[in-house]
């Protein structure tokens, strides 16, 4: 191993279909090194793991999960274990989907229809700490930024108390509620609104929660949608 690569041994396949986990599984094994793999069926269980101790080398994630909409899971991965490079494996191949994902901070985009040689280029790429999007995507990644763009790339800096809450606003909640709901002090609340207020260059809640929906607009499907 070169003194700047990672050394890929261990993996986090967050993805609710068993069958292609297993197969992405042997995949990852055969064309990454990969030795020990956990596998997660919602990203709340991901999440849960990386709580209770886990630090798997990489994260590999679908964006369509049922307990979650759009680029939220990789926002949350990326927040629970910073560290750790998270590597999108997904049905959804459009080059503006790829794109958000890798501003909302993925290591590495691979459609889920892929080869295996592509696989492999893909984590060899990233464990040399490169960014790897499927040849035809590389064009998206240039374009000039948008103001989705600017979006996903403002609340990927939040903190995940802070997407919670967010997220808390979103529904139409105040202060009050989410304080409860979040067994937090009200105080607390607003102190965090004012923070995510700031780290979002937004004045009011409304502009906060049309950030978000426009974050959003990915065009992924909603949480639980069929494939």
């Amino acid at each position: 191993m070169t003194p700047d690569r990672k050394d890929f041994r261990a993996a986090l396949i967050v993805d609710d279909h068993p069958l292609f986990c297993d197969a992405l599984g042997m995949t990852l094994q055969a064309v990454a090194g990969i030795e020990r793999l956990e596998q997660a069926d919602r990203l709340g269980a991901a999440l849960a793991a990386l709580e209770g101790g886990l630090r798997p080398d990489v994260i590999v994630l679908d964006l369509n999960l049922p307990d979650v909409n759009g680029l939220e899971g990789l926002m949350q991965l990326r927040q629970a274990a910073p560290e750790v490079p998270v590597v999108v494996v997904s049905s959804v191949d459009e080059p503006r989907v790829i794109r958000a994902a890798i501003i909302a901070g993925a290591a590495g985009y691979v459609p889920k229809h892929s080869q295996r040689d592509l696989f492999r280029r893909a984590f060899a790429a990233i464990a040399r700490g490169d960014i790897f999007v499927p040849e035809g995507s590389a064009e998206a990644l240039s374009a000039p930024p948008s103001q989705q763009d600017e979006a996903i790339r403002r609340l990927s800096q939040l903190t995940r108390q802070q997407a919670n809450i967010l997220e808390q606003i979103c529904a139409g909640k105040m202060n009050k509620q989410i304080a409860y709901d979040l067994s937090i002090a009200e105080t607390t609340v607003k102190a965090h609104i004012t923070a995510i207020m700031r780290k979002l260059g937004v004045y009011s809640r409304t502009q906060a929660v049309l950030l978000a929906r426009e974050a959003q607009a990915t065009g992924l499907p909603e949480a639980g949608a069929s494939r």
